[in-house]
């Protein structure tokens, strides 16, 4: 049986004290490849690691391993008593340097995380080793994992952090303040220590920041100011956390990435992204996909973009609402980027003369290669485009209090993260939405501001019409309404249920023996669990929202049980649609386990 772990022949290193400056300096300056090359590897094994017998493998293979330098964890799951035994072992691993924990504690009860947590660190901090990278990521934790990990955090074990993957771990708000706290704690002592804390890397992609938790962030991100690469997806942070972030941003001149993909920005939010994108001269990757930057935005980038950003290699700013114009701004921006190698302007408002228009200019300047795909363009449309004007401009009267009030202040201080309101996203602007806007562009806001959960489904029912019995058409109008719920707005999801119900209980009714079979074959397929003889379509990137949404609906009476077995047989299989919301995969199992 070959060795589960890659073994390097080294010096047995001399423990080191976590407080010694120099020996902290040296440690930085020799982090390289060969680092990686001294790996101890149990990734994927799908153990189960109850009790410290369980764990034994893994902790004689890491007293065995001499230099050991990275541990891989990832794709097992670890209780309290197995994660003390490890421990133990890492505290004879001064050199230890990568801890790769993402997805180590599925099934496990959320009271055994922070212990588990606290005993891993203070295995890291009783060795006095330096981290450079530590990865937490689709560990669905919440708030009390940063609990968990702030000890370590705050200890001069992670002075030499450099990589910090924090992603889809359900943060929250709370979560995020926190964590901002802590690492601005961290900076001051670190400072103070004489090594300060230069995180490089920030991953933090669908935790529920919002406004409030973006805002702490952006002021731990200006203190630290040596940041290359910030992603922060799906966090539905709107305008006022995208102003705080930009005037974080203007503190690291190093960035190289920047992806915000999947939030609000509005037009305002655009124009003081676009403001401070001139001080980040080294921005290699820029994603503001489905960031409602609509057209102004997106010709305030274009402007920012237009005479400098040599380095820029990939613009994504697909989904936005943004117009020709505003698409042939940013377009024309292109030309001085030697090392352009994608654009994305997809799911906009381009229209057909637009996009040919600018096929022959990215021709024209010898970069029509790395010009995405138009096909899910929404078509030019000049009548959308003034009302989009007036709402703009009844956006801008709203929002112009708001920023008057970043003026005056250094986004700093509990006392303003404190007064800001929870999540924008329940809001609902006085404008209304038809469901063929929603339907085209989907968001939470869009799907409230349609009006009540009968007028809804009223009115999506008849944007469909005869395509109710169509069970692709069903199916697909599904996924679209699951896409915005979220577990934290119970009116997000009394609504989408309530559609959901009216669609598929029509659906069966209609015709009980073909459509009750093709709608499991249907829903499977487009939730990419299941491969289909068509492939035009895309599956959901998130299926979050709709494992919420079946849920309820395995729960009611028109759901047939063989529906809620077929179900259950495939989202209990290992998938990698399924690899982000294990924790949503769990309860629906648990609910269909009930029948």
């Amino acid at each position: 049986m070959s060795s589960p772990f890659v073994f390097k022949s080294a010096d047995t290193p001399t423990t080191s004290d976590p407080n010694d400056v120099s020996s902290i300096t040296s440690l930085l300056s020799q982090t390289t490849v060969e680092d990686e090359k001294n790996e101890l590897s149990f990734s994927g094994r799908s153990l189960k690691l109850n009790e410290a017998e369980d764990a034994q493998e893994i902790i004689d293979a890491i007293n065995d391993f001499k230099n050991m330098c990275v541990l891989r964890m990832d794709g097992n799951t670890v209780g309290l008593n197995a994660a003390k035994a490890i421990a133990k072992s890492l505290e004879n691993h001064p050199e230890f340097k990568r801890a790769l924990w993402s997805d180590i504690f599925t099934g496990r009860l959320r009271e055994e995380v922070p212990p588990s947590l606290k005993a891993l660190g203070a295995g890291v901090m009783t060795a006095g080793a330096h981290l450079v990278e530590l990865n937490l990521s689709d560990n669905a934790f919440g708030a009390i994992g940063v609990e968990g990990i702030e000890e370590l955090l705050l200890s001069s074990c992670c002075y030499s952090l450099k990589e910090l993957y924090l992603n889809n771990n359900g943060l929250g708000i709370s979560g995020g303040k926190l964590l901002a706290k802590t690492m601005l704690k961290c900076h001051e002592t670190s400072v103070a220590a004489g090594t300060p804390f230069q995180l490089s890397v920030f991953v933090s992609g669908r935790n529920r920041l919002e406004n409030e938790g973006a805002t702490a962030l952006a002021q731990a991100f200006k203190t630290i100011g040596s940041l290359e690469r910030i992603e922060m997806p799906q966090n539905g942070i709107q305008h006022k956390g995208i102003l705080a972030l930009a005037k974080a941003l203007a503190s690291n001149p190093s960035l190289r990435t920047l992806n915000l993909n999947d939030n609000t920005f509005s037009e305002n939010g655009a124009q003081a992204m676009a403001e401070v994108l001139p001080k980040l001269q080294r921005l290699e990757v820029i994603n503001f996909g489905d960031c409602l930057l609509k057209t102004g935005g997106a010709k305030a980038i274009g402007e920012s973009l237009k005479t400098s950003h040599t380095c820029l290699k990939q613009l994504i700013l697909s989904g936005n609402e943004i117009g020709r114009d505003g698409a042939t701004i940013v377009i024309k921006a292109m030309q001085n980027k030697e090392n352009l190698e994608f654009v994305e302007l997809n799911e906009n408002c381009i229209g057909e003369d637009g996009i040919e228009n600018i096929k022959v200019y990215m021709e024209s300047i010898g970069k029509l290669d790395s010009l995405g795909s138009f096909s899910d363009d929404e078509g030019d449309d000049e009548e959308e485009e003034e009302d989009e004007d007036e709402d703009e401009e009844e956006e801008e009267e709203e929002e112009e209090e708001e920023e008057e009030e970043y003026e005056d202040e250094d986004i700093e201080g509990e006392e303003y993260m404190d007064s800001l309101k929870a999540s924008e996203l329940m809001k609902t602007p006085p404008h209304k939405v038809s469901a063929r806007d929603f339907l085209a562009f989907p968001s939470p806001s869009k799907l409230l501001q349609m009006g009540t959960a009968d007028t809804i489904t009223k009115n999506i029912k008849a944007e469909l019409g005869e395509s109710c019995t169509n069970v692709d058409e069903v199916v697909k109008t599904f996924l679209k309404i699951a896409s915005v719920v979220d577990s934290q707005n119970e009116k997000l999801k009394k609504t989408a249920n309530q559609c959901t119900d009216s669609l598929f209980s029509e659906l069966l009714k209609a015709n009980p023996e073909e459509n009750t079979s093709l709608l499991f074959n249907s829903l499977l397929v487009h939730m990419g669990l299941l491969k289909g003889e068509d492939k035009k379509y895309k599956s959901p990137g998130d299926l979050n929202g709709t494992l919420i949404v079946l849920e309820h609906c395995v729960q009611q009476a028109y759901f047939p049980s063989f529906g809620r077995d077929i179900l259950s047989a495939f989202i209990s299989r290992p998938s990698t649609m399924l690899e982000n919301c294990s924790e949503m995969q769990h309860k629906f199992l648990q609910t269909v386990n009930k029948f």
